[in-house]
C-alpha cells in the first residue's frame, strides 16, 4: 500500500510514462480556506477507452504483467472517499489521462502529501525525454517548475538532467519554493 499523496503521485505519473506521454503535468492544491487538498496528473499518452477508465480503480484490473492486482489506484479513490472527497479519472484514447484525487484538507484520515520535492526529482530526472510540468498552489501563492527551462539552461543537454548536480539543483529549489508557500499549513 502507498503511505503518502507524493507515492500515488509519482506510481501514476510513472503510468502516464508508460503510456508513451511525452508532456505530464503534476499539480498540488493544498488551501485552508476551501478545506481542500487536491492533486493532479494529466499526460498527453495513449489514453484509455471509456470501458478501461471505468473498472481502472477495480483491484483486479491492471495493465501490468509483473503482478495481477493493481492496488494503487483502489486504494487512493478509498482514501479520497474515506476524507471527503474522490478521485476522478478522465481519459481520451489517442489524446491522454488526467487523474484528480481530492481531499477534505482538515480530515483526520487524511494521508499526509509526502516529500514532493523527491518526487519531482525522481520524475524529472528518471525521464528526461519528458517534459514534466509541476504546479503547487496553497493559499500564500504558487511554485511552477518546468523542466523544459532547466533543460534550456543546460544547453538543451536532456542527459545533463541526470547527474547528480541537477538532481540535487531540482531537489532543492523545489524544497525552498515549497517552503515559501507552504507556511501555516499543517505538514501532516
Amino acid at each position: 500500500m502507498l503511505e503518502d499523496l507524493a507515492a500515488h503521485v509519482l506510481d501514476i505519473a510513472e503510468n502516464s510514462v508508460r503510456a508513451d506521454g511525452t508532456k505530464v503535468t503534476v499539480t498540488v492544491e493544498e488551501s485552508l480556506k476551501k478545506d481542500l487538498l487536491l492533486f493532479s496528473v494529466e499526460d498527453n499518452g495513449k489514453g484509455m477507452t471509456p470501458e478501461f477508465v471505468a473498472k481502472v480503480t477495480d483491484p483486479f484490473t491492471t495493465t501490468r504483467k509483473t503482478r495481477r492486482v493493481g492496488m494503487g489506484l483502489p486504494f487512493l479513490k478509498q482514501s479520497a472517499e474515506l476524507c471527503g472527497g474522490g478521485l476522478d479519472i478522465s481519459s481520451q484514447v489517442g489524446v491522454g489521462t488526467k487523474t484528480t484525487a481530492t481531499f477534505q484538507y482538515s480530515s483526520v484520515d487524511r494521508p499526509s502529501l509526502g516529500d514532493m520535492p523527491t518526487t519531482v526529482m525522481m520524475l524529472m530526472t528518471g525521464s528526461p525525454e519528458i517534459r514534466w510540468i509541476y504546479k503547487h498552489v496553497t493559499d500564500n501563492g504558487e511554485f511552477d517548475l518546468d523542466s523544459e527551462e532547466i533543460i534550456e539552461a543546460l544547453g538543451g543537454d536532456r542527459e545533463m538532467m541526470r547527474t547528480p548536480e541537477v538532481a540535487q539543483w531540482i531537489l532543492g529549489n523545489v524544497k525552498e519554493g515549497l517552503d515559501g508557500i507552504r507556511e501555516g499549513l499543517s505538514v501532516h
